[in-house]
Formats: C-alpha cells, structure tokens, sequence
C-alpha cells in the first residue's frame, strides 16, 4: 500500500510549518505517496483549533487531496470540535482507526 500517515502530537508551529506541512503537500503533488493521511492528535489538536494560520493551511493540505483526520476526545477537552469541523478535517475516536493502520502495516511518520 502506497499510504503515508502523518501522526502529529506536539504543538511546536515551527515544525508543523518548517517540515510537516511541507513534505506533507509535497508529497502528495509530486506523487512521493499516491494517499496522504494526517492524524491530528494530542496538543495538536488544540494549537489547530486557535491557530488561524494553522488552519488555512490544513485547508490547502485538505484542497490538495491530503485526508486530514483529528481525535474527538481531544477536540472536545480543548473545545475546538466545531472548529475543526469546519475546516473539513474528520473528527473522530482515533484509538480504533490508528489500530487498524498498525496491524496494517501501514507506514506512519510521528512528530
């Protein structure tokens, strides 16, 4: 399978701006990986939810073809569950799905 996801768990902008967000679109335009997932979860839940920056550019990772998925429970502890909402991001448990994408071999870059 030809699948990269991106598990994010710091709230370190530089970092979401400086390499994530930039191997992530690249990745996806130049074919590097034919399906992109973010995983947001953890502190970057809550510095996506109030970073407006942030959030314009989950939209262009979004509008790129890139699947951005988030963690409920940390949406709703930090309250930005309707916010990520509405970027388009799919907000859910994670526990199951991050699960099924390990005993899937799928491959999975964490920061």
């Amino acid at each position: 399978m030809d699948k990269l996801n991106i598990l994010w768990t710091s709230n370190d902008r530089d970092s979401f701006f400086n390499m994530l967000s930039m191997y992530a679109i690249n990745s996806k335009k130049r074919g590097w990986w034919k399906s992109v997932n973010l995983i947001i979860w953890g502190a970057s839940v809550k510095l996506t939810g109030n970073d407006t920056q942030i959030q314009s550019e989950i939209m262009e990772m979004i509008q790129s073809g890139i699947t951005v998925e988030a963690c409920k429970d940390c949406a709703e502890n930090f309250d930005v569950k309707e916010r990520l909402d509405k970027l388009g991001v799919n907000v859910h448990y994670m526990g199951i799905p991050m699960t099924e994408y390990l005993k899937n071999g799928e491959k999975i870059l964490s920061l």
